[in-house]
């Protein structure tokens, strides 16, 4: 059994669970994909033939590259030499030479050597179509006078630096300076000019640098040279005041005191040494004859002979004195001349005694004057020590000034060096070649871009005509939005000259179409909405059928005409009846000679029998509408007891009555019809409708929805519904149902 109005069935609760999965989302997409396909297509060929157009028209551009590096161990090298005091290489000063290099005055100087504001290139509009169209333009709103020299430089300016580029290798000391022409020699030259120009910059900077230093440091060593001399001066003039002499390096009163004192520590172990002398003499003079070793001590020949004549003579004596006795003359003569002898050692002894005593009277003298000496000494050097702490300091700063004097000369010296022998930490590692390939426009780039480009553009217009596209095109639409089976869908049927026509009045080929074609798509398209009436019959009666739209022009009137010519053709009695009150498209077009119709019927003016005719091929009645231009209040007309009586009355007689009704957006007619209509056929124009209008007339008309027998889609374009559905296109039905013998 056909459900009609249960659009919540197994089927369709079930695509409705399998809606949030992501393989239906997919779907969904390839759907739109499917459905859009020539749009995108289109669009994707489009881009596409401008790439090529673009590719074909473009000049191309050539590009050079040379490369540059910064040469560390050169810096390092002639480092100690520099006056301005070079540092380190690191990655801000590679940055830096980056953004030297992007300067005008780099820029200004390669357009200055080469001539650039002569080139047409850098002060023309760039050559191409599209430059001669600017060129032309530029001379229609020009005011005639010819630019200044200022104006070209500053135009080749801009237009040099478009086509430059300058970038660091990553983490090196590497810079890659780039240029782009249409001409690839005139590249390479232009490439290797900014890098000789920049050589020259720097070269230029460091000799300008230097030779400023030099002015600087000249006369910076005038006024140092006069302040070394100043502080020398004072330094000579404060020794002469203050009589500081020094000799190899010392003073000459420290040298003194120095000498004094070593004098009076000889001075007194002199004294000491002749006092211990003296001392051992006075000593020796106690004893009556000095013992052998005193003698020997003291070294004096007299007195050693004397001790060894006296030592004899005691011998002799004590022998005599033994011999003869102690009286003996021999002994007494002996022991006289001993007493001589010891007489002459004493008187010697004596003198030494003497001698030692001047000695030392004399020690005593020398180093007390000595000590005398010391003091004097002394007290002067503790003067001299007083003002050498000033000369100190105007040493120092003699010293100081000396220093700088030399310093600043050096420098001068190893500036007028480096005046004549400059070098630059930069050098060309790679100069730039006279390129064989063109590097703009890439021909497989901008291609894939455009392919790109394209799919993106497309599928963002697919999205947007299919969020854009409120309008029904197929069944499950119908189904999701109104709550209700879609039971048909009638191709568009175009007659000649109409396409693109929207008419008042339907086309009177058109109301028989499916007795002229009875096996074309639209007959059976028709013949389903008829199995969908006898299906639902079961549930319910479906004699009186009312067919209306939304809005006019939506095919109601073919449809009602030709299901009602299929329902008679098959056999049935059938009655169409116009409706329509306000519009009666349906009555001019098949009785355009009636004077009276459902309107005279109703107002008991006319019989039944005089007021309808009869198809003679088909057998169906029509009844007009009748004179319906004075009718002010046609839903009261339509909801009349005798109208009411009137459709009983047809009900008795036909076996189907088939109403055609006004739209319903319009005009209220419909609604006041429910009450003897069994079902309401809803014709919705596919691709035409809006989705909105149609569910709020239904909503507001509930009284029609309960007996809504389903929603037919007419006008469809069957080549575009087979993009929308598959199983309705042409394809469908061409491959099998052409073999049943249906036709278009």
């Amino acid at each position: 059994m056909l459900q009609v109005n249960k659009p919540t069935s197994e089927i369709n609760r079930d695509f409705a669970e399998a809606d949030g999965s992501p393989s239906q989302s997919l779907t969904s997409y390839l759907e739109i994909i499917r459905r859009q396909f020539p749009t995108m297509i289109a669009i994707v060929s489009a881009c596409v033939i401008l790439a090529l157009l673009y590719l074909f028209t473009a000049a191309p551009q050539f590009t050079s590259t040379a490369s540059m590096v910064i040469d560390t161990r050169k810096v390092q090298l002639f480092q100690q030499q520099s006056v301005l005091g070079d540092i380190a290489i690191d990655s801000a000063t590679v940055e830096t030479q980056v953004e030297i290099l992007k300067s005008e005055n780099i820029s200004l100087a390669v357009i200055r050597d080469l001539r650039l504001i002569d080139d047409p290139d850098f002060i023309g509009s760039g050559g191409g179509a599209l430059g001669a169209v600017v060129d032309f333009v530029g001379r229609l709103f020009s005011d005639g006078h010819e630019p200044s020299e200022f104006e070209l430089t500053r135009k080749a300016l801009e237009r040099f630096e478009k086509n430059r580029t300058i970038k660091r290798l990553g983490l090196t000391y590497v810079m890659e300076i780039g240029f782009t022409s249409k001409d690839p020699r005139k590249a390479a030259k232009i490439a290797n000019a900014i890098a000789d120009a920049y050589i020259v910059d720097q070269l230029e900077a460091k000799y300008q640098a230097t030779r400023r230093a030099s002015v600087w440091l000249q006369d910076r060593i005038k006024e140092l040279r006069t302040q070394a001399s100043a502080a020398q001066k004072a330094v000579v003039d404060f020794k002469t005041a203050n009589n500081i002499i020094d000799t190899g390096g010392r003073l000459i009163n420290e040298q003194q005191l120095a000498e004094v004192n070593s004098q009076l520590v000889l001075a007194h172990a002199g004294t000491a040494e002749a006092k211990a002398r003296l001392d051992r003499m006075n000593n020796i003079l106690k004893q009556d004859i000095p013992d052998a070793n005193v003698a020997d001590a003291l070294k004096n020949e007299t007195i050693v002979k004397l001790r060894a004549q006296y030592v004899d003579m005691a011998s002799k004596e004590s022998i005599w004195s033994t011999k003869y006795g102690h009286d003996h003359l021999a002994a007494v003569n002996l022991r006289s001349q001993m007493a001589e002898i010891k007489k002459n050692i004493q008187d010697e002894l004596k003198r030494i005694q003497e001698s030692y005593k001047s000695e030392y009277d004399i020690a005593v003298t020398r180093e007390e004057a000595i000590k005398s000496s010391l003091a004097n000494a002394v007290s002067e050097s503790q003067l001299t020590n007083q003002a050498q702490v000033q000369l100190r300091e105007l040493e120092s700063n003699a010293q100081s000034y000396q220093a700088m004097y030399d310093n600043f000369l050096q420098r001068y010296m190893e500036s007028v060096q480096q005046q004549s022998f400059p070098i630059t930490e930069a050098r060309v590692i790679s100069a730039a070649t006279t390129p064989l390939i063109k590097s703009y426009p890439k021909s497989l780039i901008i291609l894939g871009a455009a392919l790109f480009g394209g799919l993106l553009v497309s599928f963002g217009v697919a999205m947007a005509r299919e969020l854009s596209d409120k309008v029904f095109r197929t069944t499950s639409q119908v189904e999701e939005e109104l709550g209700t089976n879609c039971i048909a869908i009638l191709p568009a049927l175009a007659a000649p000259g109409s396409i693109g026509k929207r008419k008042s009045n339907p086309e009177p080929d058109f109301l028989r179409y499916v007795v002229d074609n009875p096996l074309s798509r639209f007959s059976e398209a028709v013949r389903s909405l008829k199995v969908a009436i006898d299906l639902n019959s079961i549930v319910r009666e479906n004699r009186v059928l009312a067919v209306t739209s939304t809005l006019p022009n939506e095919g109601k009137s073919t449809l009602s005409t030709n299901l009602a010519q299929l329902i008679a053709h098959g056999g049935a009695r059938v009655i169409l009846v116009d409706a329509d009150l306000r519009n009666p498209s349906l009555s001019r077009a098949l009785r355009p000679d009636s004077k009276s119709g459902l309107v005279d019927l109703v107002s008991h003016k006319a019989q039944l029998d005089d007021v309808v005719s009869v198809d003679p091929q088909t057998g169906l009645v029509l009844l007009p509408a009748g004179t319906t231009s004075k009718l002010l209040h046609t839903n009261e007309v339509l909801a009349s007891k005798p109208m009411r009586d009137l459709v009983a009355l047809l009900r008795s007689k036909y076996d189907y009555v088939v109403l055609d009704m006004p739209p319903m957006a319009p005009v209220v007619d419909v609604r006041v019809t429910s009450s003897f209509v069994d079902s309401f056929v809803f014709v919705v124009e596919w691709g035409k409708t809006k989705i909105d209008v149609v569910r709020h007339n239904l909503r507001g008309a509930p009284e029609i929805q309960d007996k809504l027998l389903g929603v037919a889609l007419n006008k469809a374009d069957t080549k575009l519904l087979a993009r929308y559905e598959s199983y309705h296109g042409r394809y469908y039905y061409q491959k099998y149902y052409a073999r049943y013998g249906y036709v278009e």
